[in-house]
């Protein structure tokens, strides 16, 4: 059975030109909003380090990114590249990257990242909420990739 990972939100202008970089710039000053950070990954055909905000998420002591817009390039980099660096202002830490597959393994961080920040992602889910059963959670869980940061 082939993966269905074909889902992707364009960000549109004002988030792409407007809200992404001002977000990025106020994090790397060291002043993240909502827990943001800046995520680098190698550009899997350049090379050249990539940046993008994200919203890593913490569960049972664990970090995670979830793509909420889905296919990202930015997915796409670090399923090639494995590994990423997170920076908050000044401190930059390097992680390994390791994409989850199973269901039940996403389904709670899924749930945990919708509880935290529906208020922002929530259009990107379709209608799947933080009290969404866990099988409304699953069906949706190809449209957006998660990784476990080490």
């Amino acid at each position: 059975m082939q993966k269905q990972r074909s889902h992707y939100l364009d960000p549109g202008p004002v988030t792409r030109h407007v809200m992404n970089p001002l977000v990025a710039g106020l994090t790397r000053l060291g002043l993240p909003l909502a827990g943001s950070a800046v995520l680098g990954v190698r550009g899997r055909r350049s090379g050249e380090l990539r940046t993008t905000p994200v919203n890593p998420l913490t569960v049972d002591g664990t970090r995670y990114l979830v793509a909420a817009r889905g296919e990202t390039q930015w997915v796409r980099n670090l399923r090639v590249a494995g590994t990423a660096e997170l920076t908050v202002g000044r401190r930059t830490e390097q992680l390994a990257a390791t994409e989850l597959t199973d269901p039940a393994a996403v389904v709670p961080v899924l749930r945990a990242y919708l509880r935290r920040w529906a208020w922002e992602v929530g259009a990107f889910f379709d209608g799947v909420a933080a009290t969404s059963t866990d099988a409304e959670i699953a069906a949706a869980a190809h449209r957006h990739p998660v990784f476990r940061l080490s």
